[in-house]
Protein backbone atom coordinates (compact mmCIF):
# COMPACT_ATOMS: atom_id res chain seq x y z
CA UNK A 1 0.00 0.00 0.00
CA UNK A 2 1.43 3.35 -1.32
CA UNK A 3 2.46 5.73 1.67
CA UNK A 4 -0.36 8.32 1.80
CA UNK A 5 0.83 12.47 2.62
CA UNK A 6 -1.70 14.85 3.01
CA UNK A 7 -1.44 18.88 2.03
CA UNK A 8 -3.91 20.91 3.73
CA UNK A 9 -4.26 23.88 1.43
CA UNK A 10 -2.82 21.98 -1.32
CA UNK A 11 -5.56 23.18 -4.38
CA UNK A 12 -3.08 25.98 -5.12
CA UNK A 13 0.07 25.90 -7.67
CA UNK A 14 2.60 25.43 -5.33
CA UNK A 15 0.71 22.37 -3.38
CA UNK A 16 -0.62 21.04 -7.32
CA UNK A 17 2.99 20.87 -8.55
CA UNK A 18 3.85 19.04 -5.28
CA UNK A 19 1.28 16.96 -5.26
CA UNK A 20 1.82 15.73 -8.58
CA UNK A 21 5.87 15.33 -7.81
CA UNK A 22 4.68 12.40 -5.22
CA UNK A 23 2.41 11.07 -6.99
CA UNK A 24 5.46 10.36 -9.21
CA UNK A 25 7.53 9.33 -6.42
CA UNK A 26 5.05 7.02 -5.34
CA UNK A 27 3.30 8.45 -2.61
CA UNK A 28 -0.49 8.41 -1.88
CA UNK A 29 -1.92 12.34 -1.82
CA UNK A 30 -5.06 13.60 -0.20
CA UNK A 31 -5.72 17.25 -0.55
CA UNK A 32 -7.32 19.45 2.21
CA UNK A 33 -9.43 22.18 0.38
CA UNK A 34 -12.18 24.48 0.87
CA UNK A 35 -13.55 23.35 -2.48
CA UNK A 36 -15.99 20.43 -2.84
CA UNK A 37 -14.80 16.84 -2.15
CA UNK A 38 -13.56 15.22 -5.30
CA UNK A 39 -10.87 12.95 -7.09
CA UNK A 40 -8.93 13.97 -10.11
CA UNK A 41 -5.67 12.95 -11.30
CA UNK A 42 -5.03 10.40 -8.88
CA UNK A 43 -5.39 13.60 -5.85
CA UNK A 44 -8.04 12.70 -3.51
CA UNK A 45 -9.76 16.24 -2.59
CA UNK A 46 -11.55 16.24 0.72
CA UNK A 47 -13.22 19.32 2.37
CA UNK A 48 -11.62 21.49 5.03
CA UNK A 49 -12.24 24.91 6.53
CA UNK A 50 -8.69 24.97 7.90
CA UNK A 51 -10.16 26.02 11.25
CA UNK A 52 -12.45 23.25 12.83
CA UNK A 53 -12.09 19.49 13.86
CA UNK A 54 -14.47 17.41 11.24
CA UNK A 55 -14.11 14.43 9.37
CA UNK A 56 -10.68 15.45 7.55
CA UNK A 57 -8.89 14.30 10.16
CA UNK A 58 -9.69 10.63 9.64
CA UNK A 59 -6.96 11.67 6.56
CA UNK A 60 -3.97 12.06 9.24
CA UNK A 61 -4.46 9.04 10.78
CA UNK A 62 -1.60 6.92 9.88
CA UNK A 63 -0.18 9.00 7.23
CA UNK A 64 3.42 8.99 6.32
CA UNK A 65 3.53 13.10 6.50
CA UNK A 66 1.15 16.48 6.27
CA UNK A 67 2.75 19.23 4.55
CA UNK A 68 0.50 21.92 5.04
CA UNK A 69 0.42 25.36 2.68
CA UNK A 70 -2.62 27.01 3.87
CA UNK A 71 -2.76 30.72 3.91
CA UNK A 72 -4.64 33.75 2.23
CA UNK A 73 -2.07 35.24 -0.25
CA UNK A 74 0.01 37.94 0.82
CA UNK A 75 -1.03 39.27 -2.95
CA UNK A 76 -2.90 41.79 -1.78
CA UNK A 77 -3.42 45.53 -0.34
CA UNK A 78 -2.67 45.13 3.07
CA UNK A 79 -5.94 46.53 4.50
CA UNK A 80 -6.64 45.98 8.25
CA UNK A 81 -9.16 43.35 7.32
CA UNK A 82 -6.64 41.31 4.82
CA UNK A 83 -4.02 41.68 7.21
CA UNK A 84 -5.96 39.95 9.72
CA UNK A 85 -7.29 37.26 6.89
CA UNK A 86 -3.47 36.50 6.27
CA UNK A 87 -2.81 36.03 10.24
CA UNK A 88 -5.50 33.88 10.66
CA UNK A 89 -5.21 31.82 7.98
CA UNK A 90 -1.73 30.67 9.02
CA UNK A 91 -2.45 30.34 12.98
CA UNK A 92 -5.54 28.63 13.05
CA UNK A 93 -4.45 26.07 10.48
CA UNK A 94 -1.22 24.88 12.40
CA UNK A 95 -3.07 24.85 15.49
CA UNK A 96 -6.16 22.83 14.11
CA UNK A 97 -3.69 20.78 12.85
CA UNK A 98 -1.47 19.81 15.96
CA UNK A 99 -4.75 19.44 17.85
CA UNK A 100 -5.71 16.26 15.43
CA UNK A 101 -2.39 14.93 15.41
CA UNK A 102 -2.51 14.70 18.96
CA UNK A 103 -6.16 13.17 19.03
CA UNK A 104 -4.97 10.52 16.61
CA UNK A 105 -4.41 6.93 17.61
CA UNK A 106 -1.50 6.59 15.05
CA UNK A 107 -0.12 10.52 14.17
CA UNK A 108 1.85 11.27 11.35
CA UNK A 109 5.10 10.41 11.09
CA UNK A 110 5.86 14.47 10.18
CA UNK A 111 4.27 17.64 10.01
CA UNK A 112 6.31 19.84 7.61
CA UNK A 113 5.20 23.48 7.19
CA UNK A 114 5.71 25.69 4.63
CA UNK A 115 6.99 29.45 5.86
CA UNK A 116 8.16 32.07 3.97
CA UNK A 117 11.61 33.69 4.13
CA UNK A 118 9.68 37.01 4.91
CA UNK A 119 11.00 36.43 8.32
CA UNK A 120 14.44 38.42 7.83
CA UNK A 121 12.72 41.24 6.47
CA UNK A 122 14.08 43.50 4.17
CA UNK A 123 17.74 43.11 3.95
CA UNK A 124 20.83 42.91 1.51
CA UNK A 125 22.96 41.47 4.09
CA UNK A 126 23.41 37.18 4.25
CA UNK A 127 20.59 35.54 5.91
CA UNK A 128 21.02 31.75 6.91
CA UNK A 129 18.40 30.01 9.37
CA UNK A 130 20.42 31.74 12.26
CA UNK A 131 20.19 35.01 11.21
CA UNK A 132 18.38 38.29 13.07
CA UNK A 133 14.91 38.72 12.28
CA UNK A 134 13.77 41.55 10.37
CA UNK A 135 10.77 44.04 11.47
CA UNK A 136 7.42 44.90 9.72
CA UNK A 137 4.20 43.27 9.11
CA UNK A 138 5.27 40.69 6.80
CA UNK A 139 7.63 39.58 9.69
CA UNK A 140 5.31 39.95 12.63
CA UNK A 141 3.28 37.11 10.67
CA UNK A 142 5.95 34.86 10.08
CA UNK A 143 6.93 35.33 13.55
CA UNK A 144 3.88 34.25 14.90
CA UNK A 145 3.09 31.48 12.36
CA UNK A 146 6.35 29.90 13.27
CA UNK A 147 6.19 30.67 16.80
CA UNK A 148 2.39 28.62 16.92
CA UNK A 149 3.55 25.55 15.19
CA UNK A 150 7.16 25.36 17.59
CA UNK A 151 5.40 26.01 20.89
CA UNK A 152 4.42 22.47 22.95
CA UNK A 153 6.22 20.20 20.34
CA UNK A 154 3.83 17.20 18.84
CA UNK A 155 5.35 14.18 21.20
CA UNK A 156 5.06 11.55 18.16
CA UNK A 157 5.84 13.69 15.25
CA UNK A 158 8.74 15.60 13.98
CA UNK A 159 8.47 18.88 12.85
CA UNK A 160 10.14 20.96 9.88
CA UNK A 161 9.30 24.42 8.44
CA UNK A 162 10.71 24.85 5.08
CA UNK A 163 10.80 29.24 4.65
CA UNK A 164 10.48 29.33 0.90
CA UNK A 165 11.96 31.67 -1.41
CA UNK A 166 11.22 32.93 -4.63
CA UNK A 167 9.72 29.63 -6.73
CA UNK A 168 10.46 29.77 -10.08
CA UNK A 169 8.27 27.81 -12.68
CA UNK A 170 6.18 28.08 -15.91
CA UNK A 171 2.96 28.61 -16.30
CA UNK A 172 2.08 30.02 -12.76
CA UNK A 173 3.93 30.89 -9.47
CA UNK A 174 5.50 33.82 -8.26
CA UNK A 175 7.35 33.99 -11.59
CA UNK A 176 4.29 35.13 -13.75
CA UNK A 177 3.55 38.89 -12.52
CA UNK A 178 7.54 39.40 -13.33
CA UNK A 179 6.73 37.33 -16.77
CA UNK A 180 4.00 39.67 -18.22
CA UNK A 181 5.47 42.72 -17.44
CA UNK A 182 8.50 41.69 -19.58
CA UNK A 183 6.93 40.36 -22.32
CA UNK A 184 4.67 43.91 -22.43
CA UNK A 185 8.52 45.56 -22.40
CA UNK A 186 8.43 46.45 -19.02
CA UNK A 187 10.38 44.36 -17.39
CA UNK A 188 13.15 47.12 -16.48
CA UNK A 189 14.72 47.13 -12.91
CA UNK A 190 12.20 47.69 -10.34
CA UNK A 191 12.58 50.42 -7.44
CA UNK A 192 16.57 51.03 -6.74
CA UNK A 193 17.11 47.45 -8.49
CA UNK A 194 19.54 46.44 -5.48
CA UNK A 195 16.84 44.44 -3.19
CA UNK A 196 17.88 40.63 -3.35
CA UNK A 197 15.47 37.67 -4.87
CA UNK A 198 16.53 35.08 -3.25
CA UNK A 199 15.06 32.08 -5.77
CA UNK A 200 14.80 28.30 -6.34
CA UNK A 201 13.38 26.34 -9.16
CA UNK A 202 10.55 23.97 -8.22
CA UNK A 203 11.75 21.00 -8.66
CA UNK A 204 14.13 21.66 -6.15
CA UNK A 205 11.77 23.17 -3.90
CA UNK A 206 9.59 19.81 -4.67
CA UNK A 207 13.02 17.18 -3.45
CA UNK A 208 13.37 20.16 -0.26
CA UNK A 209 10.11 18.87 0.58
CA UNK A 210 10.60 14.92 -0.14
CA UNK A 211 13.71 15.21 1.57
CA UNK A 212 11.77 16.77 5.02
CA UNK A 213 9.05 14.02 4.28
CA UNK A 214 11.49 11.22 4.20
CA UNK A 215 14.51 12.33 6.19
CA UNK A 216 14.23 11.76 9.65
CA UNK A 217 16.95 14.03 10.88
CA UNK A 218 15.19 17.24 9.09
CA UNK A 219 13.91 19.38 12.10
CA UNK A 220 13.27 22.79 13.11
CA UNK A 221 13.17 25.96 10.46
CA UNK A 222 15.12 25.36 7.44
CA UNK A 223 15.98 28.02 4.30
CA UNK A 224 14.12 26.75 1.47
CA UNK A 225 15.75 28.65 -1.13
CA UNK A 226 18.57 28.20 -4.05
CA UNK A 227 22.32 28.89 -3.15
CA UNK A 228 22.72 31.66 -5.18
CA UNK A 229 20.44 34.56 -4.99
CA UNK A 230 20.63 38.03 -6.68
CA UNK A 231 19.57 41.53 -7.01
CA UNK A 232 16.16 42.56 -8.86
CA UNK A 233 18.43 44.13 -11.20
CA UNK A 234 20.34 40.97 -12.09
CA UNK A 235 17.41 38.71 -12.09
CA UNK A 236 15.11 41.15 -14.46
CA UNK A 237 17.90 41.14 -16.91
CA UNK A 238 18.26 37.57 -17.04
CA UNK A 239 14.48 37.33 -17.27
CA UNK A 240 14.81 39.57 -20.41
CA UNK A 241 17.10 37.44 -21.87
CA UNK A 242 15.67 34.28 -21.87
CA UNK A 243 11.97 36.04 -23.20
CA UNK A 244 14.07 37.54 -26.09
CA UNK A 245 13.60 40.99 -24.86
CA UNK A 246 16.29 43.65 -24.91
CA UNK A 247 16.62 47.09 -22.43
CA UNK A 248 13.32 48.02 -20.48
CA UNK A 249 13.13 50.97 -18.76
CA UNK A 250 13.41 50.65 -15.01
CA UNK A 251 10.39 51.15 -13.05
CA UNK A 252 11.12 53.77 -10.40
CA UNK A 253 9.83 53.18 -6.79
CA UNK A 254 7.30 56.23 -6.98
CA UNK A 255 5.76 54.72 -9.95
CA UNK A 256 5.92 50.84 -8.56
CA UNK A 257 3.84 52.27 -5.38
CA UNK A 258 1.42 53.26 -8.15
CA UNK A 259 0.84 50.53 -10.19
CA UNK A 260 1.15 48.31 -7.11
CA UNK A 261 -2.35 50.07 -5.58
CA UNK A 262 -4.02 51.09 -8.71
CA UNK A 263 -3.15 47.90 -11.41
CA UNK A 264 -1.93 45.16 -9.03
CA UNK A 265 -4.29 45.48 -6.28
CA UNK A 266 -1.11 44.41 -3.79
CA UNK A 267 1.20 46.27 -1.43
CA UNK A 268 4.06 47.39 -2.95
CA UNK A 269 6.51 46.36 -0.26
CA UNK A 270 6.38 43.00 -2.32
CA UNK A 271 8.48 43.90 -4.96
CA UNK A 272 10.46 46.71 -3.55
CA UNK A 273 11.65 44.79 -0.41
CA UNK A 274 14.51 41.33 -0.74
CA UNK A 275 16.03 39.52 1.20
CA UNK A 276 19.75 38.39 0.40
CA UNK A 277 19.02 33.98 1.94
CA UNK A 278 21.02 31.02 1.86
CA UNK A 279 19.71 27.01 2.59
CA UNK A 280 22.89 26.38 4.96
CA UNK A 281 20.85 23.67 6.61
CA UNK A 282 20.01 21.85 3.36
CA UNK A 283 23.35 22.39 2.08
CA UNK A 284 25.16 21.27 4.82
CA UNK A 285 22.87 18.24 5.04
CA UNK A 286 24.30 17.28 1.61
CA UNK A 287 21.05 18.36 -0.34
CA UNK A 288 22.00 18.48 -4.15
CA UNK A 289 20.56 21.57 -6.07
CA UNK A 290 19.66 20.61 -9.78
CA UNK A 291 18.87 24.61 -10.55
CA UNK A 292 21.79 26.60 -9.35
CA UNK A 293 22.72 29.69 -12.49
CA UNK A 294 19.70 31.83 -12.47
CA UNK A 295 20.34 32.51 -16.37
CA UNK A 296 20.38 28.75 -17.30
CA UNK A 297 17.40 28.53 -15.52
CA UNK A 298 15.33 31.07 -16.82
CA UNK A 299 16.48 29.68 -20.54
CA UNK A 300 15.47 26.36 -19.94
CA UNK A 301 11.91 27.24 -18.07
CA UNK A 302 11.01 29.60 -21.81
CA UNK A 303 12.78 26.99 -24.10
CA UNK A 304 10.27 26.72 -26.95
CA UNK A 305 8.93 30.41 -25.88
CA UNK A 306 10.03 31.83 -29.43
CA UNK A 307 8.40 28.95 -31.19
CA UNK A 308 4.82 29.44 -30.00
CA UNK A 309 4.93 33.53 -30.11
Amino acid sequence: MAKKVVLPGGSGFLGQSLANYLIEKGYEVVVLTRRTATSSNHIKYVQWDGKTINSWTLELEGCEAIVNLTGKSVNCIYTPRNKAEIISSRVDSVRVLKQAIRACKNPPKAFIQAGSLAIFGDTTAVCNEESVHGTGFSVQVCQRWEEEFFTHPLPETRQAVLRIGFALAKNGGALQPLEKLARLNLGGTIGSGKQYISWIHIEDLNQMFLTAIENSQITGAYNATGPRPVTNQVFMKALRTALGKGWAAPAPSPLVWLGAYVVMRADPGLALTGRNCIPAKFTKSGFVFKYVDLETTLKEIYAGWFSTN
